[in-house]
């Protein structure tokens, strides 16, 4: 299957992409809300509900606002490279995680929580949570000596 007709297909299948599916897929996260799909040997997650999609790109924005200057990308919504998107999403859910004192990193839930604890995700402690961005590192690999 080619580039062109995969991503045709791909949009085709996952109607509500999960905004963080990087999350997801890494095993950083997870939510009740996503389905994982596999599609040409390459999985993919979805979102079951559009209002759970909106809170989540609204959290997702927020992240990528607050950590720009941290993780020197542009605020503006450019696509950004795969590691500093997963130390966006892993480390921004886990900052979240923490600040909210929860036990598992649902991303659901965790806005649920968010949403109870402030009257907006605005207002939550964000220089705790960009903390938490900055120092997320991914796995070490294994080296095979």
């Amino acid at each position: 299957m080619d580039e062109n007709a995969y991503h045709a297909h791909r949009s085709q299948i996952n109607t509500i992409p999960c905004v963080f599916s990087k999350a997801i897929l890494a095993g950083c996260a997870q939510c009740e809300l996503s389905t994982k799909r596999s599609l040409a040997e390459r999985e993919m997650v979805s979102c079951n509900t559009q209002i759970a999609q909106i809170n989540c790109s609204t959290l997702h924005s927020i992240f990528r606002e607050r950590a720009a200057f941290t993780l020197k990308i542009s605020p503006a919504n450019t696509e950004i490279a795969h590691n500093k998107a997963m130390q966006l999403q892993c480390g921004g859910l886990k900052g979240l995680q923490n600040v909210l004192q929860a036990d598992a990193c649902n991303v659901h839930a965790l806005i649920q929580k968010s949403l109870e604890k402030e009257d907006s995700m605005v207002d939550l402690p964000w220089q705790e949570i960009v903390a938490a961005i900055a120092l997320w590192k991914p796995r070490q690999r294994f080296k095979n000596t």
